[in-house]
C-alpha cells in the first residue's frame, strides 16, 4: 500500500518530459470535470440548505460531507499536480501540512461510505430505532470521528518525520512528495497499516450491511424500500472499489509505462481524480430529492450542446 499524495506526486515527477499538448489536454479535462462537479455540487447544496427536512436527515448530511471532502481532495490534488509539473518547490513544513491534509482527505471518503452503509442498515434492520440512532447531532459526531480517524495516522507521520529528520531539512524546498519526506521505516509501516486496516474494515462493513439488508428485503412482503437500500449500499461498494483503484497506480506505472508513456497522466486523471468526480452522479441522480434538479441541469446542458 502507498500514500495517496505519494501516488499523485509520483505521477507528476514521471511526466516532466511529456509533450505540452498532452499536458494541456489532461489539464483541460480535469478542469472541465471539476467545473461540472462544482456546478452539480452547487445544485445539491441549494436543495440541501433550502429544505429543513433534508438538512436534518442523516444520509443527506453524510452525502453532503462526502461531496465537500471530495471537492477538497480534488482541489488539492490538482494544485499539487500543476505545481509539481511546473517544478515549483515548497518549504518542507508547508509540504508536510499539505501532504498530510490531502492524504487525510483521500482516506476519509471510504470511512464516510462505511458510515452511510451503517445508516442504511439501521433504517432497514432496526427501523424502530432508526430515528433515535440516526439524528443530525449524531451525524455530526460521526463526521468528527471520521476526521479524527483520518488525521491520527497523518499526525503520527509528521511526528515521526520531526523526530528522525535532520533539523536542517526544515529549511529545504522540495517538490511536495511523501517519498521525499520518508525518513524512517516507521512512516512506511504507519501508512501500510492505515491503508490495509482501514480499507479492509470499510469493505467488511459495507459487505455485512449489504448482506443483512438483502436478507431483510427477501423476508419482507413489500421489500421495495429495503431493495432500494441494498442498491444504495452496492453503490457504496462500487465507489469504494473506485477509490481502491488508486493503489494500482504504482504497479501499473512500474511495469506498463515503457509501453505507454502517457500512462502516468491517464492514471492521475482516470484513477485518482475521476472516481471522486462521479459521486454526484452515482448518488444524486438516483435520489428522489436531488435527482429532479440534477436531471433538469442535464437536460438543459444537452439542449445547449445540440444547439
Amino acid at each position: 500500500m502507498v500514500n495517496s499524495t505519494e501516488l499523485t506526486n509520483n505521477t507528476t515527477t514521471k511526466v516532466m518530459s511529456t509533450p505540452m499538448i498532452v499536458i494541456t489536454i489532461v489539464l483541460a479535462l480535469m478542469v472541465l470535470f471539476f467545473v461540472i462537479y462544482v456546478y452539480l455540487m452547487v445544485i445539491i447544496l441549494n436543495v440541501f440548505f433550502t429544505s429543513p427536512q433534508v438538512r436534518e436527515t442523516t444520509r443527506y448530511i453524510l452525502f453532503i460531507h462526502m461531496l465537500f471532502n471530495d471537492a477538497i481532495y480534488l482541489l488539492f490534488s490538482f494544485m499539487l499536480f500543476i505545481l509539481s509539473i511546473s517544478g515549483i518547490l515548497f518549504p518542507v513544513p508547508i509540504c508536510l501540512v499539505i501532504a498530510s491534509f490531502t492524504t487525510c482527505s483521500f482516506i476519509i471518503t471510504p470511512y464516510n461510505l462505511a458510515v452511510m452503509s451503517l445508516e442504511r442498515y439501521a433504517a432497514i434492520c432496526h427501523p424502530l430505532r432508526h430515528a433515535e440512532l440516526c439524528t443530525a447531532q449524531r451525524s455530526n459526531l460521526a463526521i468528527a470521528f471520521i476526521w479524527i480517524m483520518g488525521m491520527i495516522p497523518q499526525l503520527a507521520n509528521v511526528i515521526v518525520y520531526c523526530c528522525f529528520a535532520d533539523s536542517r531539512s526544515f529549511n529545504f524546498k522540495i517538490i511536495c512528495d511523501w517519498k521525499l519526506m520518508t525518513v524512517s521505516n516507521v512512516q512506511v509501516v504507519i501508512r501500510n497499516f492505515t491503508d490495509i486496516v482501514g480499507f479492509s474494515t470499510v469493505t467488511m462493513i459495507i459487505a455485512y450491511t449489504y448482506v443483512k439488508v438483502t436478507f431483510v428485503a427477501r423476508r419482507m412482503d413489500s421489500g421495495n424500500f429495503a431493495s432500494k437500500a441494498g442498491k444504495t449500499i452496492l453503490r457504496h461498494m462500487f465507489q469504494l472499489l473506485l477509490s481502491m483503484l488508486a493503489f494500482t497506480t504504482l504497479i501499473t506505472e512500474t511495469y506498463l509505462t515503457p509501453y505507454f508513456k502517457y500512462l502516468p497522466f491517464v492514471n492521475f486523471f482516470l484513477v485518482m481524480c475521476l472516481p471522486r468526480c462521479v459521486s454526484p452522479f452515482i448518488y444524486g441522480m438516483r435520489d428522489e430529492v436531488f435527482g429532479k434538479p440534477m436531471r433538469k441541469f442535464y437536460l438543459i446542458a444537452s439542449i445547449r450542446l445540440l444547439h
